[in-house]
């Protein structure tokens, strides 16, 4: 895993671009290059996989690096990272006197209230949706063919507001929807002036519902550094450039323990909840989401960790940064140690998503177009196209022609729509990995999502596979069997 160069660990502190965070070597900022090295290694060897990580000591970024084809100025969707921003849209909505954290959420929506609101919900004020303590014992639904805010609203609420911890991400959509009420500005638009652009976060995107308001949750996509800006500017207390953007005590607030939700003393799920960011062990906080999407803040160390991946092992990639990255943070800088600085500024030169390997030989298959049956996916027909033993996937798919590229041995990066995924920037590599299987990986890259696609060709008729690397639901298809034309 590593041939493909993507960005190099930065050796020397250089003047930084307009709105980049200044780069350093890491024994300036007293961190020791080996366990950052260490904790590259381990990452890249025991997750799979990540797709990106900024590390920042003192305020300066002392190591980075990319796994290919992911790159530094591409944008990754976030998850329920997204929600963190939206607290922080809550905290400067307040700060203008636009709403009050406590202000009850009924408040903001009398049109959509039910006729008689009960007590409970009456109570329900936006600290409980902050801190996931609606008194809800279920998450509200969010349906296509009905508000979002009505149908919460209308969820039953057996528990008094504050007292039952339940992780409700219809909740973060219900604060985000009353900032916009009370701004006139969807999350996005209202941060824009006031976050993004101060921090030279740029061109930020997040989803809406089907009522135009930004989904609060999750939708938020940016770059890897904009999530490391994010982190720094909690770490300065809401301070930016000589600039209180956003005021200490809501970072205080939203960063302490609000309520608890666990006792395990071993678990980053268990150490107590704020205004949508999760506590964690060694007196950490973060922001996170689904698949690894991480923003940790230790402030003890002074320090941020800005990850991005598509893993179902959350735990595993925290457990790497404090078992191997945390022992390597010093009171003071440490002496220079070239030899482990080159070898770190390799491992972060020659980091890759896997891509197929094999030297089976190609049967005679091109040209020809394979036609499955009718199926819930709406596969309708498969074929290879070769040129000077490159290869391209063609398939139909609704009676839409998809067509993806794949390098041999390295990504090809381009654009793709791969059944249900609409065009999007994409990366792909194939081999045959025996003499009758091509298998090719398209990385969605803007997304956690890499799809594994394998064409088992016997006689004249062609087994089709595909398997998704991390999903909400099941990740691996049914097989199908066409047959050429």
């Amino acid at each position: 895993m590593r041939a493909f160069a993507v960005l190099a660990l930065v050796v020397s502190s250089l003047p930084a671009a307009a709105a980049d965070l200044p780069r350093s070597t890491p024994e300036e900022q007293g961190v020791s290059p080996r366990a950052v090295l260490a904790f590259v290694e381990a990452a890249d060897r025991g997750i799979d996989s990540l797709h990106s990580v900024m590390i920042v000591r003192h305020g300066r970024v002392v190591a980075e690096g990319w796994w290919a084809p992911y790159t530094p100025d591409a944008r990754h969707m976030l998850f329920s990272l997204s929600k963190s921003f939206t607290s922080t849209a809550v905290g400067l909505a307040e700060a203008e006197g636009k709403l009050s954290a406590d202000d009850p959420v009924l408040k903001f929506f009398p049109d959509e209230a039910p006729a008689n609101p009960g007590n409970q919900l009456k109570a329900m004020r936006l600290t409980d949706l902050l801190r996931m303590s609606t008194g809800q014992q279920t998450e509200p639904p969010r349906k296509a063919d009905e508000p979002w805010t009505k149908t919460f609203l209308a969820h039953p609420v057996p528990f008094k507001p504050g007292t039952h911890f339940l992780y409700n991400t219809s909740a973060t959509y219900m604060a985000s929807a009353a900032v916009q009420k009370a701004t006139g500005e969807t999350v996005l638009d209202f941060l824009k002036p006031r976050l993004f652009d101060p921090l030279g976060i740029k061109d930020p995107t997040w989803e809406k519902s089907p009522q135009g308001i930004s989904t609060g949750g999750y939708g938020l996509s940016v770059r890897t550094e904009d999530i490391a800006k994010f982190g720094q500017l909690l770490l300065q207390k809401g301070k930016w450039d000589g600039k209180q953007l956003v005021p200490a005590a809501w970072v205080e607030r939203a960063t302490a323990r609000q309520t608890s939700n666990g006792s395990n003393p071993n678990s980053d799920w268990d150490q107590g909840y704020g205004y949508q960011f999760w506590r964690c062990r060694h007196g950490a906080y973060r922001g996170d989401g689904a698949f690894g999407q991480f923003c940790v803040v230790l402030p003890d160390q002074d320090a941020v960790v800005a990850i991005t991946a598509g893993t179902n092992d959350l735990l595993g990639v925290l457990n790497v940064v404090w078992d191997k990255l945390l022992p390597g943070f010093t009171p003071s800088a440490l002496p220079a140690d070239e030899e482990a600085r080159g070898k770190l500024s390799q491992a972060l030169k020659g980091l890759t998503i896997k891509v197929p390997q094999g030297n089976g030989t190609a049967p005679d298959v091109a040209g020809k177009t394979y036609k499955f049956p009718a199926n819930e996916r709406k596969l309708e027909s498969v074929a290879l196209e070769t040129k000077d033993g490159d290869v391209t996937l063609v398939a139909k798919f609704d009676g839409a022609e998809r067509r993806i590229a794949c390098g041999r041995g390295t990504w090809k990066a381009g654009r793709a729509a791969w059944g249900r995924l609409s065009e999007q920037p994409a990366a792909a590599s194939g081999a045959w990995t025996a003499d009758d299987t091509y298998t090719a990986r398209v990385c969605f890259t803007e997304t956690p999502f890499v799809v594994t696609l394998r064409l088992t060709f016997t006689g004249g008729e062609v087994r089709y596979e595909s398997q998704m690397n991390v999903g909400f639901g099941p990740t691996k298809e049914a097989p199908l069997v066409g047959k050429a034309e």
